[in-house]
This record gives C-alpha cells, structure tokens and sequence, in this order.
C-alpha cells in the first residue's frame, strides 16, 4: 500500500482523538452507553472527510445522496470516564454489493473501551436506497484496512 495521508496509518486506519466531557456521562459518571454510537459516528464522518468525502460533497451532487446505516453492533469492554483521552480507531473494510462496512474500536491508551462493527448503505436525499456511487467507492478503495500479518 502507498504511503496515506495523516491521520490514516499505513494499513489504512483512521486515527480520531476525543475528549470525554462531563455532558456524555450519565450520573455514575461514566460514559453514557449511547454516546460510544455519537463517537463512533464522529470517526466515520472524519474517516470519510479525510478520505476526500465528505457529506457536503454528497449533498452537492447532481443526484444528491447520503449515507444511512442499516446495522450497528456494539461490544461495550470497560467504561470511559469525565476527562478520558479515547481515541477512535475506524477502519474501512470495503463494499459488497450495496453495502459498506466498517469496524470501529474506542480506546483509552491500549485499553479496548467498545468495539462496533457497522453496516452503511448509500440513499438518495429523499431516503429512497441505491446503489453506491461508483467514483465514491473507488475513492475509497485505497482505505480500506489492510491486515496487519503477524510477524
């Protein structure tokens, strides 16, 4: 794979740095369960812009479109807390067929927070479905994750 521009790493993951605020806690004071999907929504929408797609891009076409997403699945591993530095780890792992797929990991230094594995389908912008658009997906074809081979 050629060298990908920061914050991608060499086997195409996508690398978001955020901050826990007192407002994404519950009254325990650990991350609020639904606020993991907020964070990883943010990685996507950043992998995405920083692979050269962004919504506004989408929204600007000829024939606007979007994404949705269709099937979201989250482990939750540990608990984040008010002050954490989670990183957001996204990686891309291709399209079949009308659907794209991503893996998605919270973490706190080299602690696993929330693993996701999620499910996205392009729609028009009226929500009608369709097929991905050819020019985005090729786009996106140098990000998707690259195995990492044991050594």
């Amino acid at each position: 794979m050629s060298k990908l521009p920061p914050p991608f790493d060499e086997h195409g993951q996508h690398w978001l740095n955020i901050r826990v605020y007192y407002e994404d806690t519950d009254f325990t004071g650990m991350v609020y369960h639904a606020n993991y999907l907020r964070f990883f929504e943010r990685g996507r929408s950043d992998f995405l812009r920083d692979a050269g797609v962004s919504h506004q891009s989408l929204l600007a076409r000829d024939e606007p479109a979007a994404f949705t997403l269709t099937n979201v699945e989250v482990d939750y591993k540990r608990a984040a807390k008010v002050d954490d530095l989670l990183t957001i780890r996204t990686r891309s792992l291709g399209v079949k067929g009308v659907r794209m797929y991503f893996n998605q990991t919270c973490l706190r230094g080299d602690d696993v927070i929330a693993e996701g594995r999620i499910t996205a389908v392009m729609i028009h912008a009226d929500g009608r479905p369709m097929r991905p658009i050819k020019d985005v997906v090729a786009q996106l074809k140098p990000f998707e994750y690259q195995q990492i081979e044991p050594q």
